[in-house]
């Protein structure tokens, strides 16, 4: 992801899933908990990976991993809200992908958090890097940045 965070704009993003915010997500400071934005990011990589790639989350032989994740933070978000979460990928390796994700006040243009999260692609029985499935990796590259 960029130096440049505070820069990116919903439109650098090219999968969206919407996510509202629940009254449990808030914090004594009245808007929504750091650690819930990590949900978000899960949330939206697990959207895209199993609508648009086919994973079988219960059965595939192939899983994916989070092996490092970060995230900055600009402006709150609250409750009630509607978060959309933005996806992107930025590098697609042999075992492994590096997802980065804008979130965004519904229909804002300018960014509340962005981050990185990296899956590294294991054997579900042995936990054993592998390669990423062809039908994984042709999903990744269609979101590309």
């Amino acid at each position: 992801m960029s130096n440049n965070w505070k820069e990116n704009r919903r439109n650098d993003y090219k999968y969206f899933v919407q996510i509202p915010t629940r009254w449990i997500d808030t914090d004594v400071y009245q808007h929504v908990n750091n650690v819930n934005y990590y949900s978000f990011f899960d949330t939206v990589i697990g959207r895209y990976l199993i609508e648009k790639a086919g994973l079988n989350i219960t059965r595939d032989p192939v899983v994916g991993f989070c092996v490092e994740s970060s995230c900055s933070y600009f402006k709150p978000l609250k409750f009630p809200e509607i978060v959309d979460a933005g996806l992107r990928v930025a590098h697609i390796g042999n075992t492994s992908a590096r997802y980065e994700i804008g979130l965004f006040k519904d229909k804002e243009i300018s960014l509340s958090a962005a981050g990185y999260f990296v899956h590294a692609f294991v054997c579900r029985s042995t936990q054993k890097s592998k390669e990423i499935p062809e039908k994984i990796r042709k999903s990744l590259k269609a979101i590309l940045a």
